[in-house]
């Protein structure tokens, strides 16, 4: 799933703890699972982190294999963090693992996520945060190129043969960026090598079985560990359903098309207050607006630094979720009325220190080894400029988002084929306009998992939206963590229980989005910022 470059590079909230691997005897296994490889104890300390701080979580590394297929050989360190349970032992439900997405994201601080279930049901869990192997904290971690995503780049739409050949010598730059940086590790990011680390932290705590919170790709994740082990997991909600029938070339296209009927929808809101944003009075004369100033960019970027795809980066969010609804909005109409780039800086963040763009370094790493990607330029072409003839949104920014997969340096794996028929129950949720991981997804998974059910915010656009006030859903959720109890399952090729879609913003009133606690970040605030790309 994806994010825009900027807010992707933004959001690397892992800090590099050094680089390299560590030798560790272990017993010798073959294959893509954790086998017999049993972990040496996590020696946990105290955070650095303030959200975890304050919380009185708990930090730690996992050793495991950098190939689980030589258990014996190279040693890598996965960052870990807990959040112990608060609840009396009788009511004590076992460990939570939770990823953010991505893949790439950081889920270091995703345990506050806990306190942020309705009735106290968080409270039965040990709430455990990690940053996949190469992500963030992580050792070693992956940084490619922190200067690939400066301001003014060349215009994504590759309207002549010199755009089309600077995107394709960039995109094939930074994959032979990446095979340097990476060296050996690049050969074990797969989802296959993620889940096999899951593992080892099952037994590293002790854990019989695990429960799961995942948001977006960690949704994948979770249902690629609930295929291989579904013995050893109990509860899991997955939030952001990917459709596994579409790793992952084919999955980025069908974002495309849904992306640019959820700008339609946002384009309606911002005419829907034009006494407050001033950028017209319809959908349709707001849209042209956008193209417009886009189109102008190309001539003269704002500041010199926006140009048309900075413009159209800033407004991807708007597709994914509401709760930045406004911060576009505003700046959209600081720039239209006021010629005021301001806050268009402030929405695109350009790179800084070194390791910053590891977030997207991991995002390819993990989906271009996956599995094959289509390596003819010409394929990409012509499925591209067909989706762009119609929905032009996001259509080249996302392809040459994902561009440095064509001649990336590790070989591809071959994606497990999903199976949840022996696999407990699991709760699915998505908003009927999810543009990150289209609502098709959740249907094909509700399939796949006999026991699931999936809760729909009816008519919504945002993307793994749970545990932002919506009772409905959020209650779901509690009861469910609390007692295992899920909605009834309803016959037929639909969602189980409706609910409203996390709501639009009112521009007028006070913003009830992303409260932060007073100890730091919430638990969307964490999700947010953790999940590139979605």
């Amino acid at each position: 799933m994806r994010k825009i470059l900027a807010a992707t590079i933004a959001a690397s909230v892992g800090l590099l703890v050094g680089a390299g691997t560590i030798p560790v005897a272990a017993a010798a296994h073959t294959g893509h699972d954790s086998g017999g490889y049993t972990p040496p104890a996590i020696d946990w300390g105290t955070c650095t982190r303030a959200s975890l701080k304050a919380r009185n979580a708990q930090c730690g590394f996992l050793v495991v294999p950098l190939d689980y297929a030589k258990p014996n050989g190279t040693k890598i360190k996965i960052a870990v963090s807990r959040i112990n349970h608060k609840s009396t032992a009788d009511k004590y439900q076992g460990v939570m693992l939770t990823n953010p997405g991505g893949p790439g994201g950081s889920g270091l601080g995703l345990p506050v996520i806990g306190e942020t279930v309705p009735n106290g049901a968080g409270d039965y869990y040990d709430w455990i945060g990690f940053d996949p192997r190469g992500v963030g904290s992580s050792v070693p971690a992956l940084s490619c190129d922190v200067n690939y995503a400066g301001y003014n780049r060349p215009y994504y739409v590759p309207v002549t043969r010199s755009l089309e050949k600077t995107w394709l010598k960039k995109a094939t730059d930074y994959s032979k960026a990446c095979d340097k940086a990476g060296g050996a590790l690049l050969d074990h990011v797969k989802t296959t090598d993620s889940v096999a680390d899951m593992e080892s932290l099952r037994k590293a705590l002790g854990a019989k079985q695990i429960n799961y919170y995942g948001f977006s790709y960690g949704t994948y994740l979770g249902q690629v560990y609930a295929t291989l082990h579904p013995d050893k997991i109990r509860r899991s909600v997955f939030d952001g359903v990917v459709d596994p029938r579409r790793v992952w070339y084919d999955a980025n296209l069908d974002q495309d098309v849904q992306f640019d009927k959820n700008m339609d929808v946002y384009f309606a809101w911002i005419a829907k207050y034009d006494a407050v944003y001033h950028l017209g009075t319809t959908g349709k004369s707001v849209k042209a607006k956008y193209y417009a100033v886009l189109n102008q960019l190309r001539k003269s970027p704002a500041a010199g630094k926006i140009g048309p795809d900075e413009w159209n980066d800033i407004f991807v969010s708007a597709g994914y979720y509401v709760y930045g609804w406004q911060d576009v909005a505003d700046a959209f109409a600081a720039w239209v009325n006021e010629k005021d780039a301001t806050l268009l800086l402030a929405n695109y963040a350009e790179p800084g220190a070194v390791g910053a763009d590891n977030n997207y370094a991991m995002y390819l790493a993990t989906q271009c080894s996956d599995v094959k990607w289509p390596t003819n330029w010409s394929k990409w072409q012509r499925d591209n400029w067909k989706i762009y003839s119609k929905y032009p949104f996001i259509t080249w920014n996302n392809a040459w988002y994902n561009a440095p997969c064509i001649n990336w340096g590790a070989k591809p794996g071959k994606p497990v084929t999903i199976s949840g028929k022996k696999a407990p129950s699991v709760l699915l949720i998505s908003e009927t306009n999810d543009a990150a991981t289209p609502y098709a997804g959740a249907l094909q998974v509700r399939k796949l998992f006999p026991k699931s059910v999936l809760i729909e915010g009816v008519g919504g656009t945002t993307h793994a939206g749970s545990l932002s006030g919506v009772a409905c859903t959020d209650d779901t959720i509690a009861n469910y963590l609390a007692t295992g109890a899920l909605p009834k399952r309803v016959n037929g090729n639909r969602s189980d229980k409706q609910c409203e879609p996390v709501p639009q913003p009112d521009p007028t009133a006070v913003s009830t989005f992303s409260k932060k606690t007073a100890t730091g970040e919430s638990g969307r605030d964490v999700i947010r910022a953790a999940t590139p790309r979605g």
